[in-house]
Formats: C-alpha cells, structure tokens, sequence
C-alpha cells in the first residue's frame, strides 16, 4: 500500500506532527505557492515583455486581465469539481495544466501567444486554487486544522512578498521567460509530493449537474467587457467591435443571471444576495480591490518607466505592503471580533487612500526612502486594516451551509473588480498605443489613475460606514430569528490578489472550504455545512 492510499485510510486525522501530515503541508503549500506567485511577479516584468515582444498597453493589459479572466470565471466551478470527482486528482491536474501553460507563456514568440497561454494559465489556476485548502480541511483533524491553514496562510504569504523581489532579480539577471519557467520544477514537486503523500477526499453527498452554462455565461460577459474597454482606449478603436463586444458582454452577464436564478444547483446561489450584509461586502470589496488592481499594474510601470527604477528595485519597493499585511492582519481580524468590522473596513479604505495621494509625488526623480516608501506602507497599513474584518463580515454574514460559497463569491468579485480596474483605467487616463514606454505621458496618466484609485477606496469606505453593521446578523429569509452570529476567527490573511478563500475549522465532516461548495446540492441541504 503507498502512502497516499494509507493516508487517504486516515483522511481528516492527520497531524502536523507526522510526516504525513507535513507532506500534505508541503504538496498544496507549493501548489498554491505558484498561484501566489504568479498573482505578484508578472506585473514586474510588463514593461520588458512590452519592449522584447513589442506590445502595446492593450498587449500589457491582456496579459494581466486574461489569466484573470479564466480565473474568476471558474474558480467556483473548479472547487465543484474537486468535491465531485477527488480534490487531490482535480489539484493534480489542476497543476499540470498550470505547468504546461506556464512553459507555453515561456516560450511565447508574441504577445496574442502569450496572452492566449495566460488565459490557459488561468483554468489550471481555477482548477488548482481552490483544492489547496480544500485538501488540508479533509486531511487534518480538527485540532490541528487551524494550525495547518495558519501555516499555508503564513507561506502562502512570504511567495507572495518574494514574488515581485523574484520577478525583478529573474528579469534583470536572466530573461522574463523565467518568471514562467520558474513554475515548471515547483509543480514537478507538487506532483511527486501528491502523488506519494496526498489523501485523496471526496464529497460522498455531492450530487446534480454542475453550472457549466453559468460559468460559460460569466466568463463571455467578463471578456466582452473586458474587450470593449481595453479596445475602446487604442488610437485605432473600431467603434463597431467596441459596441458589439460590450453588448454581448451585458447580454451575458444577464444571461448569467437569469441562469443563477433558474438553476438548480448555480454556482453562485441568488438567495446569498438577500442578505444585506453580504452584498454591502461585496461591494466594499469590489472597490477596494478595483483600486487595488489598477495601482499595482499603474506602479510597477510607472517606477520603471518614469522613475527609472530597475525591474528588482521596483520589485522591492512593493514587498512593504505585504510585509505589513502579514505582520499586521491577525490583530485587525482580532480588534474586528471585539469591535465588529464596521469601524475598520471604514478607516482601512480611507487610510489607504490616502497612501495613494502619498503616490503623486511618484515622478521623474523619485526617491525610494521620501517618496514610495511612504506611500506604500501607509497604502499597505489601509490594507491590512480592511482584509481580514471584510472576509470575516463576508463569511459571518453567510449560513454555515453556503460559508465556502460565500468565501468564493467574495474571491471571484475581487478578481472580477481587478480584471475591471486594469481593463478602464488607461481608457479613462488616455493612456494608449506605446505610451507606457514615454516617461512624460506614462507619468502624467499614472497620476490620474492613482486619483480614480483613491476615489474607490474612498467610495469603499463610504459603504462600508453606510451599510456595514458591526452585529454580523443572519438575515436569510429562511431563518429571520437567527441570532447574532460571531465573527469567524478568520486571523491569517495576506490576500494582496484577491480575499483568501478560507474554512471553518468545524469537526472533520462541517467544513465549508473555499469555493468547494460551489452549488447546493440537489436535495434538501443537510444540517451538516457543505463540503
């Protein structure tokens, strides 16, 4: 017997104590490691694949937004997967499929190769992101459950500060080829680690169709959309496919949400949105994380751009605000148990907010010590403020049975807002064409976007001061006399990409994991939360 299939015997009573358990660690550490990874280090090299490939912004834009696209598009329908047919085989292929398209992205001979890969790179990603922390919530038992997410979190974390420092070093010293290449031996771990030492689990219960129609639906929508604005921003805009694209986009959109309502098992449950809590933080989160995701494309081009910084050196400059996120995010999500989240995810947008006015002095002549340090690490105190009581509200707002769900709603809204942010913001700065390599005109763009950033977050926290209660009320329909429910002890958060998808650490059998439970099933739900 291997010992995958003896630890599958055992699954949900590993320990970190074992190896056994410490193999599991290791194998969906790496895993989502790469995800992590890839989240940070590909901005770093944009304006040298733009020079190498000879891309326009709207080449550097695809390059973000498609691996983005694929990604909040079906990143629920892949948790759903995992729980159907094996979360270790979907995160097994889940890597594979990353790896290929990570070479295929390497290899690149042009930008549409390359943008066509990372969309590729997008559906490994969908298919691996969630199972990583699906495969420890079935694997450990539950008295060291929370420590195991603890530890994923925490070096989940550091792949995620190490990846622009990374991008940066790989570009300068070898090719941007490498921030690709570098996927190729990690996932080669992975799979001899998963394939010796994973358990495989399953959810026995799962059962109807899955929402492929309502994923299609989503994905169209977001790329039409997506297509019309990064189009509409070009010199030589076709006014015709911008209209046609953005209407089959908003058709799709209201295609998919007519499926959600009729479906019976939809990826992303109707009902969820009757709780006013819930939506109040999905739109605090659109915006923050709108903001978030057209800074981080605007900053790394305009430090190597205007200000001449090297890809390592503006690299660096951005690993302040994930270390203050890590050392900083426990305490937020421990003053939001005390406090309730109202009051932090007020002052957390608008503390950043003003990180970002700190921006404009970002120019020409810029000073890492007087002018982005600053800036990034008021920016970054905003941020560790608002993550951990947003995703806390998001899951406290949620019934147990529909809290993964709920977790990869608010994960696909993220992702969903920064694909939004990079695709608009250039058309409403006037940024176009090869711009992005002229100092005075990327410069001057740059500035307008990091004002239209600070208005998001400033607009997040108007909401969140507007809308958020900080008695995190069950307001189902189902269940009006539901009493005040807790915040989740929801502590360990680095999520400068998207909110984690996390767990409640209930016994071995109440979990609700990410986006596993990307649908109810077809019966009536269980007392038991969805796995």
């Amino acid at each position: 017997m291997t010992e995958a299939a003896r630890a599958t015997e055992r699954a949900g009573g590993l320990t970190l104590g074992e190896p056994a358990g410490r193999w599991v660690l290791v194998a969906v550490v790496l895993g989502s490691g790469m995800t992590f990874l890839d989240g940070t280090v590909v901005n770093v090299a944009l304006p040298t694949i733009g020079r190498d490939l000879g891309a326009t912004l709207a080449g550097l834009q695809w390059t973000v937004n498609a691996y983005t696209l694929t990604l909040a598009a079906l990143i629920l329908l892949g948790g759903a997967l995992g729980d159907r047919f094996g979360r270790r085989k979907v995160f097994m292929i889940g890597t594979v499929w990353f790896a290929l398209a990570s070479l295929m992205c390497g290899l690149a001979p042009d930008i549409h190769v390359l943008i066509a890969a990372r969309a590729l790179q997008g559906i490994g990603g969908a298919l691996l992101t969630p199972g990583s922390l699906a495969l420890i919530q079935s694997s450990f038992a539950s008295d060291d459950r929370a420590r195991a997410i603890g530890v994923w979190s925490g070096l989940g974390g550091i792949a995620g500060a190490l990846g622009p420092l990374l991008g940066g070093w790989l570009v300068d010293s070898v090719s941007w080829r490498w921030v690709f290449f570098i996927n190729l031996p990690m996932a080669a771990l992975v799979l001899a680690v998963s394939s010796r030492h994973v358990p495989e689990s399953r959810d026995e219960s799962a059962t109807g169709g899955f929402d492929v129609a309502g994923a299609v639906l989503g994905a169209v929508g977001l790329a039409g959309i997506t297509y019309a604005l990064i189009d509409a921003g070009g010199h030589q805009a076709d006014p015709v496919a911008v209209a046609v694209s953005g209407f089959l986009g908003l058709a799709a959109l209201a295609g998919f949400v007519w499926t959600e309502r009729r479906s019976s098992h939809p990826m992303l449950p109707p009902g969820l949105f009757a709780n006013r809590q819930f939506t109040a933080a999905n739109l605090v989160t659109f915006a923050v994380y709108a903001a978030l995701g057209g800074v981080f494309f605007f900053l790394v081009l305009e430090l190597q751009t205007e200000a001449r910084f090297s890809p390592l050196a503006s690299g660096s400059a951005l690993l302040p605000v994930t270390i203050i996120m890590l050392a900083l995010s426990e305490r937020s999500g421990r003053l939001a148990e005390r406090i309730g989240p109202r009051i932090p995810m007020t002052v957390g947008p608008a503390v950043s907010a003003v990180g970002l006015l700190l921006m404009l002095r970002i120019g020409a002549d810029a000073s890492y010590v007087a002018d982005v340090l600053p800036a990034v690490a008021v920016f970054g105190l905003g941020l560790a403020c608002t993550v951990a009581p947003l995703t806390a509200t998001v899951l406290g707002a949620a019934d147990v049975r529909h809290a993964g769900t709920a977790s990869g709603v608010n994960n696909a809204v993220a992702r969903a807002a920064g694909l939004l942010s990079v695709a608009a913001l250039p058309l409403l700065v006037g940024l176009s064409g090869d711009e992005y390599e002229i100092p005075a005109a990327f410069g001057s763009g740059f500035r307008r976007a990091v004002l239209i950033c600070a208005g998001l977050l400033v607009a997040g926290s108007v909401l969140a001061w507007t809308f958020i209660r900080s008695d995190v009320l069950k307001e189902s329909p189902q269940e009006p006399d539901s009493a005040p429910k807790d915040l989740p002890p929801l502590h360990h958060h680095c999520a400068i990409v998207a909110p984690p998808l996390q767990c409640d650490a209930k016994g071995p059998h109440d979990t609700a994991c990410g986006p596993a439970a990307a649908g109810p099933p077809s019966s009536p739900p269980k007392s038991r939360g969805d796995s």
